[in-house]
């Protein structure tokens, strides 16, 4: 099996895990309600896209 002959630096081991952080999503604003969206995606909150109702809310 191998085995590493020499331990890894700490410079290493850091530069490989470079990457490995987790990314924010990058949100917009949605025009008619104007509540944080994904983009190309229907707004959760008011049921529209591009301007055009998809889902149907009822007011409350």
């Amino acid at each position: 099996m191998a085995v590493p002959k020499k331990r890894k630096s700490r410079a290493k081991r850091d530069t490989r895990r470079a990457h490995d952080h987790v990314n924010l999503p990058n949100l917009s604003t949605c025009p008619q309600c104007h509540e944080p969206v994904l983009p190309h995606r229907v707004c959760p909150e008011c049921g529209t896209y591009k301007g055009r109702t998809i889902i149907a809310k009822e007011e409350s």
